[in-house]
């Protein structure tokens, strides 16, 4: 979305983490109200939306500038072999990796900040990877939705508490990023399946899914892949951008946080507390999770160019039990740790690399990494660690 900050002209005229299965039409309550369109405060022309159902109150929805699907979402990626994206991508980058039936794919966040949204197949799966570059949120779903069909997505032009608010090609229902979830609209209270997914920089991915693939720049757009359009958005000591109640200040608002969704809110670790200690034991929900985190990913939110960004680094969840014993971890060195149980090594992405357990895998849990502000605004109830 566009903001308040200067960006190039070319743009302006060009959550929260959710687990379930399948996707969900178990649909709460709608709000008893006397609301309608008349009550929006961005434009329904064009729209066919049933605005008389929403769970939400609907002068809460603003324009971020462009209209509907004005930042476009790619709806017929084009992944290329690792090899072929090594002239444009740099070795701390940030790619947005996801894995499913055997798969992996990576999805440069340098593409990601112009779209917003990729309508994509993997691994046998329709999915849809998003970005909000406003949140610094990353979170993919499945697009296969029991009891409606296959929806693909766009973006309505439109945010709530600075969130994007997606739209699908079927009812026209508007739906929260964060929260994975119709708001407005036909299908309104409907969740989405959020899949696991993990932010890695270029190398990491190069050498842990040497037989993966990348998203391409050959998008059907024209848009300067490489070049941030949000320069210096994630500066600790601005505001956000169209967040018009009072953040939450016991963080920094654009603190990064690793947020893991809970059924009474979330547990959230502050980046700032793992660049000290970089691992984090957790309970969620009686499960016991262990947060890793690493150096070495660059902010796509920073410099103008953003190969030329600031390290913030990156951090990936799991549950810590294998074979039905819990294992507690140590750091070992930057991305490296060792399990007290058995010495054996892991990376960030949950893998043992040596040792006894080697070649075995923690099974990921879903979490984003995102600015404390949204996790904030819509779990207000959230619980900081550290």
């Amino acid at each position: 979305m566009t903001f308040g900050l200067p960006l190039p002209v070319f743009l302006v005229v060009g959550v929260l983490i959710a687990g379930c299965g399948g996707g969900s039409t178990d649909r709460p309550a709608e709000r008893a109200s006397s609301q309608d369109a008349a009550d929006l405060r961005v434009s329904t022309e064009e729209w066919k939306t049933d605005f008389s159902r929403h769970s939400v109150p609907l002068d809460e929805f603003r324009s971020g500038g462009p209209p509907r699907d004005g930042i476009p979402p790619i709806d017929e990626p084009r992944p290329v072999a690792i090899a072929a994206a090594e002239e444009w991508l740099e070795a701390r980058e940030p790619v947005l990796v996801v894995e499913v039936g055997g798969r992996a794919r990576a999805y440069p966040v340098q593409i990601l900040v112009w779209h917003e949204i990729v309508n994509d197949r993997l691994g046998g799966r329709a999915i849809a990877v998003t970005y909000c570059p406003l949140c610094n949120s990353s979170l993919v779903f499945d697009r296969q939705v029991d009891g409606v069909g296959l929806l693909r997505f766009g973006t309505t032009g439109n945010l709530r508490h600075s969130d994007l608010v997606m739209w699908d090609d079927r009812t026209e229902s508007w739906w929260q990023q964060l929260t994975a979830e119709a708001v407005v609209g036909e299908l309104t209270g409907t969740r989405l399946e959020v899949l696991p997914s993990q932010t890695l920089s270029w190398d990491d991915f190069k050498a842990r899914h040497p037989d993966g693939d990348v998203l391409s720049r050959d998008t059907g757009h024209d848009r300067q892949y490489g070049a941030n359009p949000y320069e210096s958005y994630d500066d600790p000591g601005t505001e956000p951008f169209l967040l018009e109640q009072e953040a939450d200040r016991r963080l920094p608002a654009k603190e990064r946080v690793v947020a893991v969704k809970e059924r009474d809110g979330a547990v959230v670790v502050p980046f700032s507390r793992l660049a000290r200690d970089p691992v984090a034991e957790i309970d969620v929900d009686g499960v016991p999770v262990v947060v890793l985190y690493k150096r070495g990913v660059l902010s796509p939110l920073d410099n103008a160019a953003i190969a030329r960004s600031r390290d913030v680094g990156t951090a990936g969840t799991f549950d810590r039990r294998l074979k039905g014993r819990a294992l507690s971890f140590e750091p070992v060195d930057d991305g490296r740790f060792r399990d007290r149980q058995t010495g054996s090594t892991w990376d960030v992405t949950g893998r043992a690399v040596a040792g006894p357990l080697s070649g075995r895998r923690l099974r990921p849990v879903v979490s984003d990494l995102q600015f404390w502000f949204a996790v904030a605004a819509f779990l207000p109830d959230a619980r900081i660690v550290g």
